[in-house]
């Protein structure tokens, strides 16, 4: 067995990671890059893998940075089976035609945008060739009839000598932790894939499952070298944010990811309203993809925490009250920016990179009465990332915002584990660890956690650059 990084290695987007057994040639993962424009699209247009060649995808959870790049594996020749959660298929049906949607609108726009400014003979506006989208609706269309559903606990047979099972790794609906069972004669190997690791007391979400023992493991790295606040205080904060926007007038701006973020805030609020804790203000979730998205959720309630189901034995919708409205249609959207008064508007995509949350975004930054809540990790080079960072200008869709808005972060809302949550979690895994890969983290992060891992437990961990090779040895 040979295990090859190339995506989330050194970084925190981009999750793609290549398995070679006995020939044949296995993907754990096959997600969007997101960062630096030019970049990242340069890293999602050119795969690092000959997509013919792949006999079949593993796939951890639906996140774009994990899922979001199947259409160009399937538009580059990749014929083979998907395996995933049925709750991550149906995730998949609703992102991946999103995302393709987001695609052909956006270069759209900008073409359009660009062909306006060389009517009207601004400087420099005869710019590059017309932008194509990475991928189209087609390719999506294409890719969705590959998926085959593997269910948790379940063993699914990949070779004579090659199994996998998953196992719930409670960091969204269907998000899955793998393990690899390689068998041949006397020869044993096992190598476990985190996926993104979730965390105990979250909203909606289970923690995530404990492993049995492994040879190997590949360990998300997010936040390897952070601690996050108890996940109690994330109540109090949000409440402290509305209520000081709302005091002032302004909008609260919230971009969240459509899969899981978004769900669990629309359940805090609706916590912090009916307890009087916030005014009631009239709250939207203004993305097509999340009211798809919530679909879902409510469609598998075998995924949902102990407290979450207790919503539904009491015939109460967690996810649908009477302040808030889901926002399917552009039009709909687009009438938000003349709506007076407080309110919330929570919005895709959660690294502000793609989607509606760039309109709202260019149309309330200017504002000081406003607030944009940053509600999780924001990769390097991302707008939300500058956000973060306090630019006082970014660019929007090309073109120049001061920042006058408040800018705020709720990290306690993070479906990543900590560096305490994932040494706690690799603890009755290291008697038996040969080696742990450090990946999906941004170089200190991964190198903190390398640290306290070799630290604690005396096991070796590696910090892989794109294109690296290890053996797995039996």
């Amino acid at each position: 067995m040979k295990l090859t990084f190339w995506g989330a290695a050194g970084t925190v987007t981009g999750s793609l990671h290549q398995l070679d057994v006995d020939g044949k040639r296995y993907l754990l993962d096959c997600g969007l890059a997101q960062g630096r424009r030019k970049e990242a699209d340069q890293k999602n247009r050119h795969l690092p893998v000959e997509a013919p060649s792949v006999a079949a995808v593993l796939l951890s959870h639906a996140h774009i940075d994990h899922s979001g790049n199947l259409p160009t594996l399937v538009k580059n020749g990749f014929s083979g089976p998907i395996f995933t959660t049925p709750a991550t298929i149906d995730l998949c049906d609703a992102m991946l035609r999103d995302t393709a949607h987001i695609q052909e609108h956006d270069a759209e726009f900008v073409n359009k945008r660009a062909a306006r400014r060389r009517a009207e003979g601004h400087a420099n506006a005869n710019g590059p060739e017309p932008v194509q989208p990475l991928f189209t609706m087609e390719d999506a269309e294409r890719t969705l009839p590959l998926f085959q559903p593997v269910g948790y606990y379940a063993p699914k047979s990949l070779d004579e000598h090659l199994s996998y099972e998953c196992y719930d790794a409670g960091h969204i609906l269907g998000s899955s932790t793998l393990i690899l069972n390689y068998r041949n004669g006397g020869a044993r190997v096992r190598l476990a894939y985190s996926g993104d690791l979730g965390r105990p007391n979250l909203p909606i979400t289970r923690p995530p499952d404990a492993l049995p023992p492994v040879e190997y493991l590949i360990l998300e790295s997010t936040y390897g070298g952070r601690f996050h606040k108890s996940a109690a205080h994330v109540i109090g904060k949000l409440r402290d944010v509305v209520n000081r926007t709302c005091g002032r007038g302004g909008r609260i701006i919230v971009p969240a990811f459509a899969v899981g973020r978004t769900q669990q805030l629309v359940l805090l609020l609706h916590q912090l309203a009916n307890a009087g804790q916030i005014p009631s203000v009239p709250i939207f979730v203004d993305s097509p993809l999340a009211v798809n998205v919530t679909e879902v959720f409510r469609k598998h309630v075998e995924c949902f925490n102990a407290e979450t189901r207790q919503y539904l034995l009491d015939h109460e919708d967690p996810f649908g009250f009477g302040r808030l409205q889901y926002i399917r249609e552009a039009a709909e959207s687009k009438k938000l920016n003349d709506l007076h008064g407080p309110f919330v508007v929570i919005s895709a995509s959660g690294m502000c990179e793609q989607g509606r949350i760039l309109h709202h975004l260019r149309n309330n930054l200017e504002d000081p009465r406003n607030t944009v809540l940053i509600t999780g990790f924001q990769a390097q080079d991302t707008l939300g990332r500058k956000l973060v960072e306090k630019m006082r200008e970014v660019r929007v869709f090309g073109e120049p915002v001061t920042v006058r808005a408040e800018i705020s972060s709720l990290d306690e809302l993070s479906g990543h584990a900590d560096q305490g949550e994932l040494i706690e979690w690799l603890k009755p895994l290291a008697p038996h660890l040969k080696k742990v890969f450090l990946v999906h983290g941004e170089p200190a992060q991964s190198q903190a956690l390398a640290g306290a891992i070799r630290s604690q437990y005396g096991v070796e961990a590696a910090v892989p650059s794109p294109g690296d090779s290890f053996p797995l040895n039996a």
